[in-house]
């Protein structure tokens, strides 16, 4: 049978939740003879700072088992289509949807003005079988798991408790670039890591961290590393800065892309008096990132 069993979202951080979905899309389409399809946006229509970019969003949707993700520019037109007309121009007549599978709180369509009902009523209309799911079951009695808990719990620096909730561990990805090179006064080179500006950053602090180089046949395999997310208040700094030490790694990196997964926050940004005793908690802080990313692979 030609067509697919669809899902629509944002999927922003492609969490456990998503991931329930999308298993649940692929388990449909195999009964039913169909394909697995993930429609998902290139943007939200919140505009609020977003988990996942959308390369690794995609990516991360596809290491699912799901082939095929359609990437929808979430224009003025679009934006204006009821859920109806989305339906029947999008999910029907664009994209051969005979299947729509939706999450227990998913709305769509022009200000998300319908809901299930709707969207069932719609699909006899037009030859699609709409169908809810009920929420992902919980880990650990924490409760439904949503990106907007998840974007809490990083600005909590709670990184270890947003990768339960992900499935995997929350990462920036960016190229390094030029700094100040106080680091490497101190004993402690480090990557002045530059992100994408949509990506959510988590509290300022220091985390203990792993680091991987992003170009092919690159020498540097995943490593242990901190990072120091924060304004630089001992030097009286006025940017935010994402500042990654690799522990035991002394080579070149500048214009190179980093990927950065966040194991743990170490400790709160903080002032020191003077530059030997900042120096002094960065060997502290590297004491217990190599702890933390012991224990987070035991």
């Amino acid at each position: 049978m030609d067509g697919f069993v669809a899902t629509i979202g944002m999927f922003d951080g492609v969490h456990l939740g998503h991931q329930f979905v999308l298993q649940q899309t692929i388990d449909l389409a195999r009964e039913s003879g169909l394909q697995p399809l993930c429609i998902t946006f290139d943007h939200s229509p919140r505009q609020e700072q977003v988990l996942t970019p959308l390369d690794e969003k995609v990516r991360l949707i596809r290491q699912t088992g799901i082939d095929r993700v359609e990437v929808l520019a979430f224009t003025a037109e679009l934006k204006s289509l009821t859920a109806r007309q989305f339906m029947e121009q999008v999910l029907r007549d664009q994209m051969n949807v005979r299947v729509l599978l939706t999450g227990y709180d998913n709305r769509f369509g022009r200000n998300r003005e319908e809901g299930f009902d709707d969207y069932v009523r719609y699909g006899q209309e037009l030859g699609i079988e709409v169908m809810s799911l009920p929420p992902a079951p919980s880990e650990g009695g924490a409760g439904v798991v949503s990106s907007s808990y998840i974007r809490q719990l990083l600005l909590e620096g709670r990184v270890d408790e947003a990768a339960d909730c992900l499935g995997h561990p929350y990462s920036i990805s960016g190229h390094v670039a030029h700094g100040e090179h106080i680091g490497t006064k101190l004993g402690f080179p480090t990557a002045n890591l530059v992100p994408s500006e949509s990506q959510l950053i988590p509290v300022p602090g220091a985390y203990a961290v792993k680091v991987t180089l992003l170009t092919p046949h690159s020498s540097l395999l995943t490593q242990s590393g901190m990072m120091n997310i924060g304004m630089r208040p001992t030097f009286d700094g006025h940017k935010q800065t994402l500042e990654v030490h690799i522990l035991h790694f002394h080579e070149d990196l500048y214009g190179q892309p980093l990927s950065v997964e966040f194991v743990k926050r170490l400790r709160e940004e903080r002032r020191f008096d003077n530059m030997e005793a900042l120096k002094e908690q960065l060997k502290q802080d590297a004491i217990q990132a190599e702890q933390a990313i012991t224990e987070q692979s035991r």
